[in-house]
């Protein structure tokens, strides 16, 4: 039985994977189920198996594109750095997802795309984002007054928006620096102490070296 469930995961993760990476090229209405069945080298049946519909799957891409995006903020917000600057490493981090998985870019393009888009991934960027603005005011990094809520849902709306114009303009090359130009505009607003701005800017995230 073990074996047996053991293969019906990969089977149903080999569809997640061949699936996103058709949409994120071709987007939610220009790909088939036939074309995704054909690129998986499989059936219709193995297909409606582990997936009720063409939908079933979608949200199955766009769930595990928010789970590892889910997962790269706890390991960001698990480092010694300072809430702001963690801010500005998850937008640099989700912004080499981006460039580095087709599964991420089909989740994020799936997300803007359906009739019903789910606000569940959003809802939890702009919480986490929150959070930690909290912190970085409870730091006195922030100038006082500000409206924590309107400036997380800023920060991720205009991430959104940023990282699709990248990807319509030069299939996200520019990210980086679009994103640098982000936190470029938005910092002085944000920073209290104006001899932190570029340190805050500056801040990525080092990923850990794999252990062989």
């Amino acid at each position: 039985m073990g074996t047996k469930q053991h293969r019906g995961r990969v089977t149903r993760f080999h569809f997640v994977t061949v699936a996103a990476e058709l949409f994120a090229a071709a987007g939610y209405h220009g790909v088939s189920t036939g074309e995704i069945v054909a690129a998986a080298g499989s059936n219709k049946g193995a297909l409606y198996y582990h997936f009720r519909s063409k939908d079933d799957l979608v949200a199955a891409i766009i769930d595990e594109q928010h789970h590892r995006s889910i997962a790269l903020v706890q390991r960001v917000t698990a480092t010694d750095a300072p809430p702001l600057e963690q801010i500005v490493m998850l937008s640099h981090a989700l912004g080499e997802q981006l460039q580095e998985s087709a599964l991420v870019r089909a989740g994020l393009r799936l997300s803007t795309e359906l009739d019903h888009v789910p606000v569940h991934p959003y809802r939890d960027w702009i919480g986490a984002c929150r959070a930690l603005l909290d912190r970085a005011a409870a730091d006195g990094d922030l100038h006082a007054g500000l409206d924590l809520d309107a400036v997380a849902r800023f920060v991720i709306g205009a991430f959104t928006g940023l990282q699709q114009l990248s990807g319509l303009l030069t299939d996200r090359r520019d990210l980086p620096r679009r994103i640098d130009e982000l936190w470029a505009l938005l910092l002085p607003t944000l920073v209290a102490d104006p001899g932190r701005r570029d340190a805050v800017r500056r801040a990525r995230w080092a990923r850990p070296i794999p252990v062989a």
